[in-house]
């Protein structure tokens, strides 16, 4: 029988996918995302694991008689944020996944 050497040539090329998988990831768990709301006056720092880092926010923007305005502007700068490192990880694991039956990841 032949078919052996076919799936064992297979499971090579899955293994060196794994491991490229693997190394993908983790350079995306290493970089660095951040975003701005209000013109720059709050800013969200994140890594690729989805932590928020840092938090900065401009003391033009601290006004006790409007927090609602504040809460908002750190949860835009949050949810823009989280969808930037959504964004990236499915640009990057993307090219794992094309042409896969069922969409096994």
């Amino acid at each position: 029988m032949r078919g052996g050497g076919n799936m064992n040539n297979m499971m090579k090329q899955m293994q060196k996918m794994q491991k490229k998988m693997m190394k993908a990831q983790e350079e995306l768990y290493d970089m660095s995302f951040e975003a701005t709301a209000g013109g720059g006056m709050v800013k969200v720092s994140a890594n690729g694991k989805k932590e928020i880092t840092d938090v900065e926010i401009s003391e033009e923007v601290v006004d006790p008689d409007d927090v609602e305005m504040l809460q908002d502007l750190i949860i835009a700068a949050t949810n823009d944020v989280l969808k930037q490192i959504d964004d990236k990880t499915n640009d990057t694991m993307g090219e794992f996944t094309k042409g896969m039956p069922g969409g096994m990841f």
